[in-house]
């Protein structure tokens, strides 16, 4: 089993800083590109940044400059590391990842985390 485990959400005021990390863990051959999507009430889940084993990132127009996103290949862990933070930014995030399982090293699979909700006051 795999499974990917989130932690650093919360309320924060505007301008504020948050980090969020993502742990995978358990059977797991391999590890591809991880990243974070937001999804706020009523709207479709997004893409926030992404990064792959080798560290190439990609970011949301949105959050470029703002956010910044890393990982620990050792640890199968991904950071999202989020400031300025504006009203606009609440939203449940998700953590996904692209995971070669050892139950079936030939297939890459999604996997996501339960969400962490981060609110953001004005």
């Amino acid at each position: 089993q795999v499974q990917l485990v989130e932690s650093g959400g919360g309320l924060v005021q505007a301008g504020g800083s948050l980090r969020l990390s993502c742990a995978a863990s358990g059977s797991i051959f391999s590890v591809s590109t991880m990243g974070w999507y937001g999804q706020a009430p009523g709207k479709q889940r997004e893409l926030v940044a992404e990064i792959t084993s080798g560290g190439n990132t990609n970011y949301a127009d949105s959050v470029k400059g703002r956010f910044t996103i890393s990982r620990d290949n050792v640890k199968n862990t991904v950071y999202l590391q989020m400031n300025s933070l504006k009203p606009e930014d609440t939203a449940v995030y998700y953590c996904h990842a692209l995971i070669t399982p050892l139950s079936s090293i030939w297939n890459v699979r999604d996997y996501w985390g339960q969400g962490t909700q981060v609110t953001v006051s004005s």
